[in-house]
C-alpha cells in the first residue's frame, strides 16, 4: 500500500464495515486487474543493497521518478516514500528493506498491465542507470544479512519491527528480506467473492510452487523453493495464513469482518502521525479502548481500511481481493501471475471447473500443502495428486478462461500466451528455484553473484 488512508467517516455499526466491503461488487463489464509488484534494489558495482539517503540512493530514485513522472510525493515526517499518480491511477511504494513497488492503475487486460510494467521498468531503468542501480526480481534477498538490509523511514515499519518478534519468528524476514507479485480483482456479488476467496485459499499454494524464486540466504541455498512461502508459515499468524471460515459454504462479508474485528492493530493515523495500536484489537477499539490516550479515540472507515491493509491472509479481502502467494520474479512472471488468476477467475466455465477440481480439498489438507509446498514445490501432493499434476490441469483451465475472454491486443493475440513462463516450468516439471539452484552448481561456481545480472531487470 503506497498511502494510508485518512477518511473521517465515522462508524456506527459493524454491519457498516460489512457494507463498506459490499461496495465493491461490480458488474462483470466493471471488473478490471491491478497488478502490484516489488523488486530488489541494488548497486550494480557491488551488488549491496541501496540504502535511502545519499546521492545514490532510494531518495534519489524517487525524486528522480517524481520528476519524471510528475507524480504526487508522499511523504512520512519529512521524507519522501513513495509516489501516487494524480488521479489514483497507480502509486510507487517503499517497503521495509528498501524494495521498490508498483501499485498498478485497475487496467482491463493482461496486455494493459504487461505494457504498464514494462512501461514502469523502462522509466525507473533510465533514473537508476546514471546512479549504477539496477532491480532483481526473486521472492527472497539472496545475499544480504537482516543487519545489512537499510531500512526505510516510514513510521508505520517502525511499529511493524517492534511488534513482529512478539508473534513470530520470520515476521521480520518477511518484511525486510522478500519480494511478491500480486493481482487485485472484482467480484460481482458476495457469492461470486465466496467462490473466488475459496479458490483464492484452495490454489495459493499452487501459485506458491509456480512462481517459487528465493532458494537461497545469505549467499547459500536454503533447502528450499520458495524461502518467501516458509517465512509465512510463522509470521503473525494471527492475521496471516489459511481462514477456515471462508471454507463455510455461507461464509459472507460478515464473517471476514468479525474476524478483522479480533485482530490487533499495528497503528492509527491522526493529524499525519502514527499512533500504535498493537495492544488493541479492532472491535476493542470500537468500544472506546483509546478513550484517554487518544484526542480522536473512536474508529473511521479510514482506520477500517488501514486495518484491513495490515490483515496478510493468502487471499485478502478488501473491497477487492489480493492474491497473495506468489514470489516476486523475473518480468515474464508479472505478466504471469495476473493472467493465471484471471484466467481461472474472470470466465464462468473456467471457475465452475476450478471449483470441481478443488471441491474435495479440506482446509487441513491444503494448510498441509501450504506447509510442504516451499520445501518440495511442483513435487508436494494434495490427495494423492502432485502440484505439477495438478499444476497442469488447472493451467488448462487457466488458458481456456483467457481464450474465452478472448481480450484481443493489436495482432490480434489473447492474452493466454502470459501463461508461457508458468507452462514451460510445469512442462520440465522444475521450479524457477530449481533452475536457479542448477546454475549454482554449475555455471555459477557455488556463487549467488551471477544471479544480480542473470535475474535482474
Amino acid at each position: 500500500m503506497a498511502r494510508d488512508t485518512t477518511d473521517d467517516t465515522p462508524i456506527s455499526s459493524t454491519e457498516e464495515l460489512a457494507g463498506w466491503m459490499a461496495a465493491g461488487c461490480k458488474p462483470r463489464d466493471k471488473w478490471r486487474i491491478g497488478t502490484e509488484h516489488e523488486k530488489f534494489v541494488f548497486f550494480t558495482d557491488s551488488h549491496e543493497p541501496v540504502p535511502y539517503e545519499g546521492e545514490r540512493s532510494i531518495r534519489a530514485l524517487l525524486e528522480g521518478m517524481a520528476s519524471t513522472l510528475g507524480w504526487e510525493p508522499i511523504i512520512d515526517a519529512g521524507k519522501i516514500i513513495g509516489l501516487v499518480e494524480p488521479t489514483g491511477a497507480g502509486a510507487i511504494s517503499l517497503e521495509p528493506g528498501g524494495q521498490f513497488e508498483l501499485s498498478g492503475a485497475p487496467l482491463e487486460t493482461i496486455h494493459q498491465t504487461c505494457r504498464e510494467s514494462n512501461a514502469h521498468l523502462a522509466q525507473l531503468q533510465e533514473i537508476a542507470e546514471p546512479l549504477g542501480i539496477r532491480f532483481l526480481g526473486m521472492g527472497g534477498s539472496p545475499a544480504w544479512s537482516r543487519a545489512e538490509t537499510p531500512k526505510m523511514p516510514k513510521s508505520r515499519y517502525d511499529i511493524m519491527t517492534r511488534y513482529m518478534p512478539k508473534v513470530g519468528s520470520q515476521g521480520l524476514d518477511m518484511m525486510y528480506r522478500t519480494c511478491t507479485i500480486q493481482v487485485n480483482l472484482d467480484f460481482s456479488s458476495e457469492a461470486d467473492m465466496r467462490r473466488k476467496m475459496q479458490l483464492g485459499m484452495k490454489l495459493q499454494p499452487l501459485a506458491t510452487a509456480l512462481f517459487a524464486a528465493s532458494p537461497f540466504t545469505e549467499g547459500k541455498p536454503n533447502g528450499l523453493v520458495s524461502w518467501r512461502g516458509d517465512i509465512w508459515r510463522d509470521t503473525d499468524n494471527q492475521r496471516s495464513g489459511q481462514l477456515p471460515f471462508v471454507y463455510s459454504d455461507d461464509f459472507g462479508f460478515m464473517d471476514y469482518v468479525e474476524w478483522a474485528l479480533d485482530v490487533p492493530m499495528y497503528f492509527i493515523l491522526r493529524d499525519g502521525k502514527y499512533h500504535e495500536a498493537t495492544h488493541v484489537t479492532f472491535r476493542q477499539f470500537m468500544n472506546g479502548a483509546l478513550k484517554g490516550e487518544l484526542a480522536q479515540p473512536m474508529p473511521t472507515m479510514g482506520d477500517w481500511t488501514n486495518h484491513l491493509g495490515t490483515l496478510f491472509p493468502d487471499a485478502r479481502l478488501k473491497r477487492f481481493i489480493e492474491m497473495r502467494g506468489a514470489d516476486g520474479g523475473p518480468w515474464r512472471r508479472i505478466c504471469a501471475l495476473p493472467a493465471f488468476w484471471v484466467g481461472l477467475l474472470y470466465d464462468e466455465s473456467a471457475i465452475q471447473d476450478a471449483l470441481t477440481l478443488t471441491r474435495d480439498w479440506s482446509l487441513e489438507e491444503v494448510n498441509s500443502l501450504r506447509d510442504t509446498t516451499p520445501r518440495e514445490g511442483l513435487n508436494a501432493r494434495i490427495n494423492g495428486q502432485s502440484l505439477r499434476d495438478i499444476g497442469r490441469e488447472v493451467l488448462g483451465i487457466s488458458r481456456k478462461g483467457l481464450v474465452n475472454r478472448a481480450a484481443c491486443n493489436s495482432e490480434d493475440s489473447d492474452e493466454s500466451h502470459f501463461l508461457a513462463p508458468l507452462e514451460e516450468s510445469i512442462a520440465r516439471g522444475t521450479t524457477l528455484a530449481e533452475e536457479m539452484l542448477a546454475l549454482y552448481n554449475g555455471r555459477w561456481n557455488g556463487s549467488v553473484d551471477p544471479v544480480f545480472v542473470d535475474y535482474a531487470y
